[in-house]
């Protein structure tokens, strides 16, 4: 055997080293995110599978809590998931593929692929339109009673279109951003048509296959499909099994199912040109407001936007999906500069996976992790239903004020709401009373104790609570809808009037602006047009009332800027829930 020389042998210790220390680093952040995990689920905020990939390998996966609860059967990498509006990736791909085929075009109207949709509007929205949540088209699981009338019968794709294709238009197509089901329902229904084949078989030919997604799939109830989670839903904090829903219902908007590993090959393959050529992709993933330099906005299936981790200084370009269906919450969150990778998929439904991913980040970017807190909701329940309200009133004070309890508005909300249909309305006032304590400037806490008193008969206190909602929130339709039901004269204010600014004094406005450690304001500016995006946020049009002030249409919010006695642009305002909350241009 020959002598390796001193040099050699002095490279390979070095090579070993440093895999050695790079193995250690991996299993040292795979233990902190157990760890972080099992905080969660102590807490009772989570119960799934989780995989973690770092620089495109996986350095984490596990299931935690129970597939199947009335057998014990327990979670695994490989337990299949309802994924709810993940779907609409899977779904905006196969449109694209067929983009690149030359058998659909981005502009094309609805009406050129599906004929008999009615005209009036289906000749002015096109496929972009529907990607990108733009065409106006009422979503259908926001129609009344919808989950008690529709939810539960089987439709075919196109017996259930007709149930949204009449209804008239929310807002011309292109004004606006505005989440809808129906649109990717719809383009389901266009990729039949223009391919000749079901749904399901167009997405395994040319999407499952090819990328070798063997455990992912259409989710339906009839086929046995094997290591099949349940979903599970909270109700009076112990957990039930989840309303039936068929499948038929969310279709392309939402029916797919899929495991963490699974879709651990899904993100690979789209740093690949197997499914899409790059040219495509780079259309998928732009954003329709803005670029990813401005980091902004609702893609094709994706939103696109950039975070800031922990204490570090610059900010990431995250593009993600969540999604939520009956007894499951589902997320899946990529970071393509580093090939970062974070898969969350729940069947307990309500999971604050959001919260859960920044912390995950948080440890791959070695920044300081911010412990879980505890929900005070089953804490609350059980006090508010057994011990004098003085006393009730006592624990939450402490628990407010407690670092170690998480005080939420929505899941007040939802605990409120919780206790008004199990006939408890003395109860449900309380706590809705306690949302309003705590929550003082939100308008849809007073929105939610008005029907709470209009539930029980007191016409002065609803008339108030909702009054004092419509003045914090001149957007609340149902406000001055159940005021009119009340019969309680108020005007309807009236929409600001916009006014035309200069480009030259929009690009004055153009940078960032820092209203909390963690919190800031992107302003970017396209032309004529300004545009806002608040950190994890898509980007939204602002809108000029005035040389200075702007209105967003999405929500009740405003924001006015500052200039300092040189006349340069030195502050932001945003005005928003009765709050002025200022914050310092930092570039």
């Amino acid at each position: 055997m020959k002598n390796i020389p001193v040099l050699n042998r002095v490279s390979l210790s070095i090579i070993v080293l440093l895999v050695t220390a790079s193995t250690t680093f991996a299993q040292t952040k795979a233990a902190k995110i157990d760890e972080l995990i099992k905080q969660y689920v102590a807490n009772r905020q989570f119960n799934g599978a989780v995989l973690v990939a770092e620089k495109g390998q996986v350095i984490f996966k596990r299931g935690y809590g129970m597939a199947n609860m009335e057998w014990s059967i327990p979670n695994a990498p490989d337990t299949k998931f309802r994924l709810g509006s993940i779907t609409k990736q899977f779904t905006a791909m196969l449109v694209m593929q067929l983009v690149e085929k030359g058998k659909v075009k981005l502009t094309g109207k609805v009406t050129d692929y599906l004929p008999d949709y009615p005209k009036a509007t289906g000749d002015k929205i096109t496929i972009h339109h529907l990607l990108t949540h733009t065409s106006g088209i009422p979503n259908y699981t926001n129609v009344p009673r919808f989950f008690e009338t529709l939810a539960r019968n089987p439709y075919t794709p196109q017996a259930f279109t007709k149930e949204f294709a009449d209804l008239p238009l929310d807002f011309e197509p292109g004004s606006k951003f505005n989440y809808s089901n129906s649109g990717y329902f719809l383009l389901g229904v266009i990729i039949e048509k223009v391919t000749g084949k079901s749904y399901a078989t167009v997405l395994t030919e040319n999407i499952l296959k090819p990328a070798q997604l063997a455990d992912t799939g259409y989710d339906l109830f009839s086929p046995i499909l094997p290591k099949r989670a349940a979903g599970y839903e909270k109700q009076g904090g112990k957990y039930v099994n989840a309303p039936y829903l068929d499948m038929s219902i969310p279709y392309a908007a939402g029916s797919m199912y899929s495991t963490v590993e699974d879709l651990y090959r899904w993100d690979q393959a789209l740093y690949t040109d197997k499914l899409l050529s790059a040219s495509s992709k780079t259309t998928m993933f732009t954003p329709f407001l803005g670029s990813y330099e401005e980091g902004a906005g609702y893609a094709y299936g994706w939103s696109i936007g950039k975070t800031r981790v922990g204490e570090r200084k610059d900010s990431l370009v995250l593009i993600e999906h969540g999604g939520g269906i009956n007894g499951f919450n589902t997320i899946i969150s990529r970071l393509p500069k580093d090939k970062q990778l974070i898969v969350l998929l729940n069947n307990t439904g309500g999971a604050p996976l959001s919260d859960m991913r920044q912390n995950i980040l948080r440890i791959l970017y070695d920044q300081p992790v911010k412990s879980p807190k505890k929900p005070i909701t089953d804490l609350l329940r059980q006090s508010i239903l057994s011990e004098p309200l003085a006393k009730t009133r006592e624990k939450f004070n402490i628990w407010k004020t407690d670092k170690a309890f998480s005080v939420n508005e929505n899941d007040l909300n939802n605990l409120g709401y919780e206790l008004m249909r199990d006939g408890k309305l003395p109860e449900s006032i309380n706590v809705f009373t306690f949302n309003v304590e705590a929550f003082p400037n939100s308008y849809n806490v007073y929105d939610s104790r008005g029907e709470a008193y209009m539930t029980a008969g007191n016409k002065a206190a609803a008339i108030q609570d909702y009054k004092k909602s419509v003045a914090l929130n001149p957007r609340n339709a149902n406000g001055f809808d159940k005021l009119k039901e009340l019969g309680e004269p108020v005007e309807t204010p009236k929409e600001a009037t916009v006014v035309v600014v200069d480009e030259a004094t929009l690009a004055s406005y153009v940078g960032t602006y820092q209203l909390a450690p963690s919190f800031s304001i992107v302003i970017t500016q396209q032309g004529n047009k300004l545009f806002g995006q608040a950190t994890g946020q898509p980007a939204f049009e602002l809108f000029p009332e005035s040389k200075t002030e702007f209105f967003l249409k999405v929500v009740d919010a405003k924001v006015s800027f500052v200039r300092n006695d040189k006349g340069d642009v030195e502050q932001l305002i945003l005005h928003q829930n009765g709050q002025n909350m200022p914050g310092k241009r930092v570039r």
